[in-house]
């Protein structure tokens, strides 16, 4: 009878040292990026042997699709869904935005190691490909809807996370003033 409690126990190690991997995961991608974490760098936050990481993640992919799963299932990025039931666009922008600009805030060392790395970095590139762009997209079409070309220009623009950094964490504006800058923008380009 001690079998099944011993297979048990055995499981929630393993997802107890899968999650240490990739909570170590994050911090590193937080910290030095995706691009300079190395598999000695998470065993070692994490408390394990390298062979121990590599049975849980065999490589660099599986290892960062691991790490941005839990980051987004902790915190969903904001669901597009949500505001385009919002007729008023000034409105709709405005739902939009404060939710995109409350998550970048909520992950911005994160997010600045991402993008910086996503240039140059393949595998970062395809994660952020594999798990944002479809989301993005959402956000592109319904905040964009009726908008004009280039009010879809400043549309792209106000969604970036550059931009976000720069109104919020370089020119210091309060989270409501960053969006309403940037839903102003928008329908000035109208």
């Amino acid at each position: 009878m001690s079998r099944p409690y011993t297979l048990k126990k055995r499981a929630e190690q393993q997802a107890e040292t899968r999650k240490r991997i990739i909570e170590a995961a994050v911090d590193l991608h937080s910290s030095v990026g995706p691009a300079a974490t190395t598999f000695s760098m998470v065993a070692e936050r994490a408390g394990v042997q390298r062979h121990t990481l590599y049975a849980h993640f065999p490589d660099e992919l599986s290892l960062s699709m691991a790490c941005s799963g839990h980051v987004y299932e902790q915190d969903p990025l904001p669901d597009a869904a949500v505001w385009s039931g919002v007729k008023d666009a000034g409105e709709r922008l405005t739902a939009g935005l404060t939710a995109i600009y409350g998550w970048y805030a909520r992950h911005a060392s994160l997010m600045a190691c991402i993008m910086r790395d996503v240039e140059q970095h393949a595998t970062t590139r395809e994660v952020m490909t594999r798990r944002t762009g479809p989301t993005i997209v959402g956000w592109h079409e319904v905040l964009g809807e009726k908008l004009s070309t280039k009010q879809r220009a400043m549309l792209h623009l106000a969604l970036s996370f550059f931009t976000w950094r720069t109104l919020a964490q370089e020119a210091g504006l309060k989270p409501a003033a960053a969006v309403r800058a940037m839903v102003e923008a928008i329908e000035r380009a109208g």
